[in-house]
């Protein structure tokens, strides 16, 4: 989990972020762990895609989740300006956070990957 500074406050999120032009949507996940965690992971499955619209500002948000395995950490890595910290957390922490998690999404991705759901990558298709 990460602890960010988004929307005037601190949240706390899955490691997110947008497509560079030219990138994958799995280069995309990998590199976006990297700068937002300073952990080094390789995707391994689909976890799921998540459709939210947000009450504060009525902007709709697509979420590709990935389950990805650690590789290594980059002790001196320069995390992303807004990252406050990079955490590892159970569930239960993770739950008691509430109203700190950017959004519903967050847990309910948590709660996907407990109950095992895991779809191929090759669902994914980059042209």
């Amino acid at each position: 989990m990460v602890e960010e500074q988004a929307d005037g406050g601190v949240v706390f999120n899955q490691p997110a972020g947008h497509l560079e032009a030219g990138e994958s949507l799995i280069e995309a996940a990998e590199r976006e762990t990297l700068e937002e965690t300073g952990w080094e992971v390789r995707v391994v499955d689909f976890l799921g895609l998540y459709h939210y619209t947000s009450p504060a500002n009525q902007v709709c948000y697509i979420r590709s989740c990935f389950i990805a395995a650690a590789v290594r950490r980059h002790e001196s890595w320069q995390l992303d300006a807004e990252i406050v910290q990079a955490h590892w957390l159970t569930f239960e922490e993770i739950r008691r956070l509430g109203v700190r998690l950017r959004s519903p999404v967050v847990l309910q991705v948590v709660k996907d990957y407990l109950k095992g759901t895991t779809y191929p990558i090759s669902l994914i298709t980059t042209i």
